[in-house]
């Protein structure tokens, strides 16, 4: 999930909280890392469930990408 001078931090928390079933504490810490790096890994999934997911996040509005894991 990459930073976007639109979106609400309380908001950003309640998204993941809804989509990926993050308790508020994990939402948070996701949410400033996104706010301070400017990106976050919020789930290494199978494509399938990283496709779900993109598509979840997208429809709040967020901007994510699905990129494969570096080995």
């Amino acid at each position: 999930v990459w930073n976007d001078p639109v979106n609400l931090m309380s908001y950003v928390v309640f998204v993941f909280m809804r989509v990926l079933g993050f308790t508020r504490e994990k939402a948070t810490k996701h949410m400033l890392e996104v706010h301070r790096s400017g990106k976050s890994v919020v789930a290494t999934e199978t494509r399938e469930r990283a496709e779900l997911y993109h598509q979840q996040i997208q429809a709040f509005g967020l901007t994510v990408t699905i990129e494969p894991v570096e080995s």
